[in-house]
C-alpha cells in the first residue's frame, strides 16, 4: 500500500474529455448581476444615475454625500446636508446643482442661486462667487467605481458628521470624501466603430489604398481606374463599395482576385 500513498490525489481524466471552460459565463453572470445592481440603484433614485467618467459630470446634478442624502444650498451662501430622501425620490430642485466644464480635468458647480462653490482659507465650502476663479475649480477623480472631489486646496471634499456642512479640508480620500455625482441627463452609450480605417476618408483614397492591397501587376506601378467616381459616394453610405471597387480593379486587370 505504500506505493499507492506516493501517488497524487485528484479527479480521473477520461481520454478525449475536456474540461468545460466556466469564466466566460461567470463573467455574464457578474455583468447581468451589475446592470441589474445599477437599474435598482437609478429606480430607487427616480432615474437620477451615478456618473462614472469626467465627460458625465456636465449639466444639472446633485451631489449625495450619503444614501439618498444631498448637499443643498442655503441662502446665506453655505450648504449643509439635506434630509434624507425614501426610496424612489430623486433630489429636490434647491440640492440640484449646475456643473460646467472648465477644463479637460476640472469643473464649476453652481447653486441654484447663482453663485458658483468655493472654498474659503478655513476649509469651509461656500457659494458666494459670481465668477468662475481658482477657488471655484473642482477636479473629480475617479478610482475603482469610486468618485472623490478635490478642491482648489488640494483637499477633498466631505461633510461634518455633526451638523453635515460642507468642508474640504483632508488631503487623503477616506469614506467620508467618497460622494456619488448624479445626474438625469440621458446616458450617452458608446458606439463601437466598425468601420476600417481603410474606409475612413475620401473614396479617392480607400480605392488608391485597396489597389495597392491587392495589386497583381509585376511592374509594381498602380493602375487606378480614372472613371467616374460619382456612385463610389453612394456605395459607400448603402454598404456596396467594396464591391464596386472590386468592379473598378477588374477592369483593370489590377487585381489578384480578378476573375
Amino acid at each position: 500500500m505504500s506505493e499507492y500513498s506516493l501517488v497524487k490525489g485528484g479527479k480521473l481524466n477520461l481520454k478525449g474529455h475536456k474540461e468545460k471552460k466556466r469564466h466566460k459565463k461567470k463573467r455574464k453572470r457578474v455583468e447581468e448581476h451589475e446592470d441589474s445592481e445599477m437599474v435598482q440603484d437609478i429606480a430607487s433614485h427616480d432615474g437620477w444615475w451615478a456618473v462614472e467618467k469626467f465627460d458625465e459630470v456636465t449639466g444639472s446634478v446633485a451631489i449625495e454625500v450619503r444614501p439618498h442624502t444631498y448637499v443643498i444650498a442655503l441662502d446665506n451662501g453655505l450648504f449643509t446636508t439635506g434630509p434624507p430622501h425614501d426610496e424612489g425620490e430623486g433630489p429636490n430642485p434647491e440640492e440640484v446643482l449646475t456643473a460646467v466644464r472648465v477644463s479637460d480635468s476640472k469643473v464649476a458647480l453652481k447653486s441654484g442661486y447663482g453663485k458658483y462653490l468655493s472654498v474659503e482659507k478655513s476649509g469651509v465650502v461656500a457659494g458666494r462667487s459670481d465668477a468662475i476663479g481658482p477657488r471655484e475649480m473642482w477636479e473629480p477623480v475617479f478610482e475603482n467605481g469610486k468618485l472623490a472631489l478635490l478642491a482648489c486646496n488640494s483637499c477633498f471634499l466631505s461633510c461634518t458628521e455633526e451638523d453635515g456642512d460642507l468642508i474640504a479640508k483632508s488631503p487623503k480620500v477616506e469614506a467620508n470624501e467618497i460622494i456619488k455625482v448624479r445626474t438625469k441627463a440621458e446616458k450617452q452609450t458608446e458606439k463601437k466603430d466598425n468601420q476600417p480605417d481603410i474606409d475612413k476618408g475620401s473614396v479617392k483614397l480607400s480605392e488608391l489604398s485597396y489597389v495597392k492591397m491587392f495589386q497583381s501587376f509585376q511592374d509594381r506601378k498602380l493602375r487606378v481606374n480614372e472613371g467616374d467616381r460619382t456612385n463610389l459616394k453612394k456605395a459607400k453610405e448603402d454598404g456596396s463599395l467594396h464591391g464596386m471597387l472590386l468592379d473598378r480593379r477588374e477592369k483593370m486587370k489590377a487585381d489578384r482576385y480578378c476573375k
